[in-house]
């Protein structure tokens, strides 16, 4: 049985402190877990390895109250607009996926194909963990396998600030900013590109194709979850010792 967890939205420390907050949970014998939500204020999430420094504005980001948080999963930086997106997570034992990372990441990546069908978006997976349509980039994922469990959480792009998005990066040139910003308009695409729609009927697309022939469930997080997430918050997401390391 799956426990589906949605309309959710936190700010970027509590969403990372979930994440980890229900892995513990899994790990420890819980219900597999699919969870939506969205981010509150805007956030830019950066990748376990990468340096804040070198990739993310951090100026810009607090002057405007944009959030910056590490992730526990590789990849690159990634802007994630209040209303721009949704993000999902599966967080399961990971014997119930492939072996293979890139078939699970297939796997995953099919029920967001199937939920932008399901609103007449033709898209198609493109390895290792992208969803494109005619090329252009829709959405993401990453994936981090620790202690028996899978955890995959990536975003579907519903609207697009490209400049916002563009400023919170470390791109100091006004001219080479201006070019990455066409740039991205030739590689990356939204919702409200193809359709216009309200976000929640997109949660809801997407909430009936991830949970498509399995036994599920709404659920919330027990007390023991949310006690861990504000402590991770607090204590880890929001430090400068876990964002700066590196």
């Amino acid at each position: 049985m799956w426990r589906v967890i949605t309309a959710s939205k936190n700010d970027a420390f509590m969403n990372m402190a979930v994440d980890e907050a229900i892995c513990n949970y899994v790990r420890d014998g819980g219900e597999p877990t699919i969870r939506f939500y969205m981010w509150n204020p805007s956030a830019v999430s950066i990748g376990y390895f990468q340096s804040v420094m070198d990739e993310v504005d951090v100026e810009f980001c607090n002057k405007n109250g944009i959030s910056v948080v590490r992730r526990r999963t590789g990849g690159g930086a990634v802007y994630h607009d209040s209303h721009g997106e949704i993000t999902y997570s599966v967080i399961a034992p990971q014997d119930m996926f492939p072996e293979s990372i890139l078939q699970s990441y297939k796997m995953i990546c099919s029920w967001i194909v199937d939920g932008l069908e399901s609103i007449g978006i033709n898209s198609s997976f493109k390895p290792i963990n992208d969803i494109i349509i005619n090329e252009k980039k829709i959405s993401g994922s990453a994936q981090t396998r620790k202690e028996g469990v899978l955890l995959q959480h990536g975003t579907v792009l519903y609207s697009l600030n490209l400049d916002t998005m563009f400023r919170c990066l470390k791109v100091s040139d006004e001219k080479i900013r201006d070019k990455m910003i066409n740039s991205a308009r030739q590689r990356v695409t939204c919702v409200n590109d193809y359709c216009d729609i309200p976000i929640q009927k997109l949660h809801n697309s997407l909430l009936n194709s991830f949970c498509y022939g399995k036994e599920w469930r709404f659920g919330e997080l027990t007390e023991k979850e949310l006690a861990d997430a504000n402590f991770l918050a607090k204590n880890k997401y929001k430090t400068h010792q876990w964002n700066f390391w590196r």
